[in-house]
């Protein structure tokens, strides 16, 4: 068991990493520039295998009866208006809007037999993302790092001129709560935001701590936004702002302004037929950004598949009219990610995980055409990363109600994540008053996966 010590709430040092670009006065956990160059040259030096997640977090909870669980010989009002179709994973069908998936399901694991309690979305998201249960989370707040903040404190970039933890776009301060910060531990463990393609009418640029004059017009193209980042470190150099900045801050300032975190995130360098590959809309560039920045050095990217003109997967009404037009988008992107990661080598170091908080009621709702949440069945997709793929987890009743083998919990899904990236889920970190805190409330790796 690993003990790690939280951040000191007195501490006055250090950066917020939400921003991409914002340099600020919070806590780093007290370390010294020498101290955590000493902890980054160890890390280089060790035999530690490079490994990275990249988490398609689908909001709002996608119906697992409709796309990788179909009842064909349920009745109508259970198997959905959707047809299966075969993969080369056998028996693995998928809904026939997803029919990239015929040819990468020998590179799944379906995990179908995923349940928890809690059936309202913040609650749930809370859960499924820190391992750890919030009733009324919209009103309390995070109370747990997520996932993402936990590897940035544990793990740190895979290369040090890059930070750990994106979110693609980070969005949990615009909808609902997606509970994607460090919570308790430092600050610097929060996410930069990856913000997207701006070629897409829905892209949302980085944040930036720049003058007054540079209106967002301007932070939009990406050429006048390096100009504008040069041109910020040619006057921190020349009037000795950088030399006068804190430790901390140099390093944060050094990393945001440096030529690897720019070229990461430039998707004007991929070529034109590969960003077609993966799609021309928001998800498929999410999907092509985000495998930039693995392949550059981020350790966790999550992707928050919400998008104003596709909606997120809370399909209350009308799910036949939704998942006709939102998964064949989910289909081209994640196929794509898979196939692109496989083709680079980079499959075996990187994990991909698709899921949401929880699936959707088996039963559909006659008066508004939709399905309701359903916290006591759902699934998750997983690939990479070194886990044992080619498989099918679990399974559930005859209507996809509840787990009728192999039950699982999210705290099992998330203590497999961090196996994959080499953190001892039964870790104890220590929140603000010092108190210990277990990584996960209760979990452990899902056997299949390491078999």
């Amino acid at each position: 068991m690993l003990e790690i010590s939280g951040p000191s709430s007195s501490s006055n040092r250090a950066i917020n990493r939400r921003s991409f670009l914002e340099i600020g006065s919070l806590s780093m956990a007290g370390l010294t520039m020498p101290e955590l160059m000493r902890i980054r040259q160890a890390q280089a030096a060790s035999d530690r295998k490079e490994t990275a997640v990249i988490l398609f977090w689908m909001t709002g909870g996608p119906s697992h009866i409709d796309m990788y669980d179909m009842k064909p010989d349920a009745p109508a009002e259970i198997r959905g208006p959707f047809k299966p179709i075969g993969t080369n994973l056998p028996g693995l069908d998928v809904c026939d809007l997803m029919p990239r998936h015929s040819s990468i399901a020998d590179k799944l694991a379906i995990v179908r037999s995923l349940h928890h309690t809690y059936g309202v979305h913040d609650d749930a998201q809370h859960l499924v993302q820190t391992g750890y249960p919030q009733l009324n989370a919209r009103q309390f707040g995070q109370k747990h790092p997520c996932q993402g903040s936990v590897t940035s404190m544990f793990r740190g970039p895979n290369d040090p001129e890059l930070p750990s933890y994106v979110c693609i776009p980070e969005d949990y301060r615009s909808h609902m709560g997606f509970y994607q910060t460090a919570a308790f531990l430092s600050p610097r463990h929060n996410a930069v935001n990856g913000g997207g393609d701006p070629s897409l009418g829905n892209y949302r640029p980085p944040e930036f701590k720049l003058p007054e004059e540079v209106t967002l017009g301007r932070l939009e193209n990406r050429r006048e936004l390096f100009r504008l980042i040069d041109k910020l470190r040619r006057q921190a150099d020349s009037d000795g702002a950088l030399k006068a900045m804190d430790e901390v801050q140099q390093e944060a300032f050094s990393l945001i302004t440096g030529p690897k975190a720019r070229n990461a995130f430039d998707l004007s360098q991929e070529p034109t037929a590969l960003k077609e590959k993966y799609g021309k809309h928001a998800w498929g560039q999410y999907a092509l950004l985000s495998r930039r920045l693995i392949e550059s050095g981020v350790t966790f990217v999550t992707i928050n598949l919400y998008e104003k003109d596709i909606d997120w997967w809370d399909d209350h009404n009308t799910i036949e009219k939704n998942l006709r037009k939102r998964l064949p988008v989910y289909d081209q992107a994640l196929s794509a990610l898979i196939e692109d990661l496989n083709e680079r080598g980079l499959a075996e170091n990187v994990l991909v995980l698709a899921c949401g908080e929880f699936g959707r009621s088996p039963r559909i709702d006659t008066k508004n055409a939709g399905r309701g949440h359903w916290p006591r069945a759902m699934h998750a997709v997983l690939s990479g990363g070194g886990i044992k793929e080619g498989q099918i987890i679990g399974s559930t009743t005859k209507d996809g109600g509840q787990p009728a083998e192999n039950p699982l919990t999210p705290g099992d899904l998330l203590a497999s994540i961090y196996q994959v990236l080499g953190i001892d889920s039964h870790s104890i970190i220590n929140d603000l008053q010092n108190r210990p805190v277990p990584l996960i409330q209760q979990g452990k790796p899902i056997r299949e996966l390491f078999g």
